[in-house]
């Protein structure tokens, strides 16, 4: 039975005021390991295997705490060039740049051959694989470039401090200077980045090739990607088996997880609301990043229920609640491929599946964090319907709350108002008539009402425009990738 957010009761102990740092971003970087074909848990366990390599390197107490928010948040800038690289790759591209080895062997062409344009012929697979090692420096060069400044730009503005920046910025350098996107070498390299970068190699090829070969390459980089120093402390750990303790994909996430956050103990302290909205934009922003097409989609959706929610006379916690959850409602996107987000022809039914599963994957997101739960049911309810035609759950009008049906509206009017790749976005006067058509058997008409209010003075307004519609069904001119 799926807990609905008309049904939902909160907790006595989900107290916003006990929320920590460390709880929130471990929570969310579950998120960004969905991105492009990672492998999930992967920042939790990059996190363990840095941090212990630190310790043994006694790294000073200033830089400790820069560090344990970079492994986790390393990979936020990712989602910034996922459209790019799909238009590169043809397929998905993280999981190529993530495992492609030191030397080019039958792993990397088999590992191409699997990702690289997925759908098409032998022909046009080699003819891509030989324009992608033609063009390899020159893509390393802007893809890198521009998901280490995204990246390190979201961890400043997200408060984490000058060294946990420069670690993101800097992750991808190579201690021999083959690196991006600076070419800097050796102790040039910030000491986080070049932590980073060994729990990072750790953890992906323990993932797929197990413990030992990814202490056999990691040596085997060493003095070229790697930091020799650095290596040998993490080759000791190993050998005394210090180094892998809940960091295998087979371990428990939950006790991961929880490894992680003792890690924090000392240093963890307790957000201020200020600090929570920072961090829900932040995300906003890396969603919206994802695709071309939904520039700032999260941000509008989120201004828009705000509108809404003020309109109708919410109580201030509650206009609070419906603006995080509507900055956060997509973030299970990320899940979701550019070569679906991006796509200009109608969706296979597969291609649909992967897409109807995003809210699903939103709430699976949010409730990690305690505190976050009813916002976690509020968000996984945005593509649902007051007459049971919406998804993943087909609920109905009695299981959705007034917080659900106020984002509902302002993500249909977010979506039509956008440009989308199989059309142009839509002008005001034919969204409000488009999103009157299905008022109130699948929106809310208060909430409907409270946004014409919001954005052209009240419903009178809609008189003419209804009478001079669009002739669009709202399904057509939202189409398969809101």
């Amino acid at each position: 039975m799926v807990q609905t957010s008309a049904s939902f009761r909160r907790d006595a102990n989900d107290v916003e005021g006990s929320i920590s740092l460390s709880e929130i971003i471990s929570a969310l970087s579950y998120a960004l390991d969905l991105t492009e074909g990672a492998v999930h848990g992967h920042a939790l366990r990059s996190c363990l295997l840095g941090m212990r390599i630190a310790a043994e390197a006694k790294l000073p107490a200033d830089q400790t705490s820069g560090l344990y928010f970079a492994l986790l948040l390393k990979d936020i800038g990712c989602s910034s060039n996922s459209s790019r690289m799909c238009e590169i790759v043809g397929g998905e591209g993280r999981a190529i740049q993530a495992g492609v080895p030191h030397k080019p062997d039958l792993s990397t062409l088999k590992l191409l051959w699997q990702n690289v344009l997925p759908r098409a012929g032998a022909a046009a697979k080699v003819a891509r694989i030989l324009h992608i090692g033609l063009a390899e420096h020159k893509s390393n060069q802007e893809m890198i470039g521009l998901r280490c400044d995204r990246g390190a730009s979201i961890v400043s503005k997200l408060g984490m401090g000058e060294f946990a920046a420069e670690a993101v910025r800097s992750l991808d350098e190579h201690w021999d200077g083959s690196g991006y996107p600076d070419s800097i070498r050796g102790e040039q390299i910030p000491l986080l980045s070049r932590i980073c970068a060994i729990a990072q190699h750790l953890d992906i090829f323990s993932a797929g090739r197990g413990t030992q070969n990814a202490i056999d390459t990691l040596e085997e980089r060493s003095g070229t990607w790697f930091d020799p120093q650095l290596v040998r402390l993490a080759v000791s750990l190993h050998r005394a088996g210090r180094l892998w303790a809940n960091c295998s994909p087979s371990d428990s996430e939950q006790d991961t997880r929880q490894a992680v956050l003792d890690l924090d103990a000392g240093t963890s302290y307790t957000l201020e609301a200020g600090q929570i909205d920072q961090i829900c934009e932040a995300f906003a922003d890396v969603v919206d990043a994802k695709s071309h097409f939904t520039f700032r989609h999260s941000i509008g959706v989120a201004d828009a229920a705000f509108g809404i929610a003020q309109t109708m006379g919410l109580p201030s916690d509650r206009i609070q609640l419906v603006r995080r959850a509507a900055l956060l409602h997509d973030i299970g996107k990320l899940s979701v491929s550019n070569t679906i987000l991006d796509k200009r022809a109608v969706l296979s039914a597969s291609e649909w599946d992967a897409v109807r599963q995003h809210p699903r994957t939103t709430r699976l997101i949010l409730e990690r964090v305690r505190s976050f739960r009813e916002m976690a049911i509020i968000a996984g309810e945005h593509h649902e319907k007051l007459d049971g035609s919406g998804y993943p759950d087909r609920l109905t009008a009695r299981d959705l709350s007034l917080e659900s049906r106020i984002i509902a509206v302002a993500d249909v009017f977010g979506a039509l108002s956008e440009d989308r790749p199989y059309r142009a976005g839509i002008n005001l006067e034919d969204t409000l008539s488009i999103i009157a058509k299905v008022v109130p058997h699948q929106l809310d008409g208060d909430c409907f009402d409270a946004l014409v209010s919001r954005v052209s003075g009240g419903r009178n307004a809609m008189v003419a425009t209804t009478a001079h519609s669009a002739g669009s069904s709202l399904g057509y001119a939202l189409g398969p990738a809101i």
